[in-house]
């Protein structure tokens, strides 16, 4: 695993925390996976999916109800991330600030971290 023992690779605002639950306990799942894949006009893209059941090599960080599981491939890449969920008019979505994003695409979807090793 990367980072520093005894802390979290990400963490969760409250907003995200509530949101992760809500829908882990709506369509019981075990948890939200969340990773990075080649794509988009910068390079890499941020996925998440549905977590049936866990993988034992993923990292996982539990907070008040809500489990976000790091895919292995993509550890190095979040570890330092803040993830959290905002609402508005238009649209609610989930906003990964994280400090390893090097340059990112005009609508914020597609990103590019410095010196990528190949997924």
């Amino acid at each position: 695993m990367f980072g520093i023992p005894g802390k979290a690779p990400v963490t969760l605002t409250p907003a995200a925390v509530r949101q992760i639950a809500r829908l882990m306990a709506r369509d019981g799942k075990e948890g939200l996976r969340i990773g990075v894949k080649k794509g988009g006009c910068a390079g890499m893209e941020y996925t998440m999916d549905y977590v049936a059941e866990v993988n034992p090599l993923d990292e996982a960080v539990e907070q008040d109800g809500a489990r976000v599981l790091i895919a292995p491939m993509a550890q190095m890449f979040l570890f330092g991330t803040e993830i959290d969920y905002e609402t508005g008019l238009l649209e609610s979505k989930f906003v990964f600030r994280n400090p390893n994003v090097t340059e990112a695409c005009g609508c914020g979807e597609s990103i590019k971290f410095g010196d990528q090793p190949a997924l």
